[in-house]
């Protein structure tokens, strides 16, 4: 039994990041000027050279390392915990963002200040006609 790990493909992984995030080989050879072929090519490939890898991390907004090192079960495991702790209270992500106001007060108020802008309008209107 071998415990040699297999290489990373980074061709694939780019195209995993790449369909993750939504963006069509197009899209990704528009941002690092090339063409959609070139981009086939690059997802094909084990491995990139540093400059070209430079180039598309950046236009995937991600890290070479991100590239080099991504894996899918890393990502449902981010993605599961992520879902997990969402809707936990006193986590990270909703730490102090309860609304500390109703709502429905802030709407009416803007409501009445819309409204009293409105009559202040009125009386100017109504002050200029009577000074004609």
């Amino acid at each position: 039994m071998s415990t040699a790990t297999k290489p990373r493909h980074i061709g694939r992984n780019i195209s995993r990041i790449r369909e993750l995030r939504g963006m069509k080989q197009e899209a990704l050879a528009q941002a690092i000027g090339t063409s959609q072929q070139a981009i086939s090519g690059i997802e094909g490939s084990e491995k990139i050279d540093m400059e070209k890898l430079s180039e598309v991390a950046k236009a995937l907004g991600v890290t070479v390392e991100a590239i080099e090192n991504f894996s899918e079960e890393s990502v449902l495991n981010f993605f599961n915990n992520f879902y997990d702790n969402s809707s936990s209270q006193g986590n990270s992500f909703n730490q102090g963002m309860f609304a500390t106001f109703n709502p429905l007060d802030k709407v009416v108020e803007l409501y009445e200040r819309l409204v009293q802008a409105e009559k202040e309008k009125v009386e100017y209107l109504e002050k200029l006609l009577k000074g004609k």
